[in-house]
C-alpha cells in the first residue's frame, strides 16, 4: 500500500466513517454545499448595506426550497425615529407592493427598569395594504451609533401558485428613548402568484447592516 493510500486508510474507521482528523479547512476548500448536511438550511446569498437606500433580493427564490429565511443583522438607520420594513414582488423586483394582511405585537423594557409592557400594536399591522410591512414598531428605531435592529424573517413557499404566502418575523430593536423592543409579526401576502423578489429599506433615509438569505429544506 502506498503512502497516500495508507494516509487515507488511517482516516477512515472500520465502518467507513471519516475520522475527525480527515476534515480540515484545506480539505473542503471549494465545497459550497454538503449534500447530506443535517441542519437542512443552506446559505444562498448575503448583502451588506453601507449608507444604502435599500437591499433587494431578486434571485435565488425558486421552488428549490419550501421556506426561505432572511436574517438581518444590525440594520442601522441614518435617520432617527424611523422604521425598518419590507415588501415582496411578483415581477422580479420591477415593483414592490403586494397586498398584505398582518398582525403585530411587542414586549418592551427600558434601561431605567421603571417601564415595561406587552401588547398588540394596531399602528404596525396591515389590513389588505400594499404598504411596506414594519419589522418592528413603527418609528421606534434610533440612529445613535449603538442603535440598530436585528432579527429573522421566514417566508413560506413563495413559489406557490396555489396558496397565499405566509410569513413570520421576530426582531429586537433599540428604541431612541433607550428601550429594548421585542417585536413579533405574522401575516400573509394575499396573492396566489409566485413571489420572486423582496426588498428591505428604512421608511426614511439610508441604512447600514447585513442581510443573509437561507433556503430551508
Amino acid at each position: 500500500m502506498g503512502a497516500i493510500a495508507r494516509s487515507i486508510a488511517n482516516k477512515i474507521t472500520t465502518s467507513g466513517v471519516f475520522t475527525s482528523g480527515a476534515i480540515a479547512n484545506s480539505s473542503v476548500t471549494g465545497i459550497t454545499v454538503l449534500a447530506n448536511a443535517s441542519d437542512g438550511i443552506t446559505l444562498i446569498s448575503s448583502q451588506t448595506a453601507s449608507n444604502s437606500a435599500s437591499i433587494s433580493f431578486t434571485s435565488g427564490l425558486t421552488s428549490t426550497y419550501k421556506a426561505y429565511k432572511f436574517v438581518y443583522v444590525n440594520m442601522h438607520p441614518k435617520t432617527d425615529s424611523t422604521t425598518f420594513h419590507f415588501q415582496g414582488s411578483t415581477n422580479g423586483g420591477s415593483s414592490y407592493g403586494v397586498t398584505i394582511t398582518s398582525t403585530f405585537f411587542r414586549a418592551y423594557h427600558n434601561e431605567a427598569d421603571n417601564d415595561a409592557g406587552f401588547g398588540y400594536v394596531d399602528t404596525s399591522d396591515l389590513a389588505q395594504s400594499t404598504s411596506y410591512q414594519p419589522l418592528h414598531q413603527i418609528n421606534d428605531l434610533g440612529n445613535d451609533a449603538d442603535q440598530s435592529v436585528s432579527g429573522s424573517l421566514i417566508i413560506f413557499n413563495p413559489s406557490s401558485t396555489t396558496y397565499v404566502k405566509q410569513f413570520i418575523n421576530n426582531s429586537s430593536s433599540y428604541h431612541p428613548a433607550d428601550y429594548n423592543m421585542n417585536n413579533f409579526v405574522g401575516g400573509y401576502f394575499n396573492t396566489t402568484s409566485a413571489l420572486n423578489a423582496f426588498q428591505f429599506k428604512m421608511a426614511s433615509g439610508n441604512m447600514d447592516g447585513t442581510i443573509y438569505l437561507y433556503g430551508i429544506k
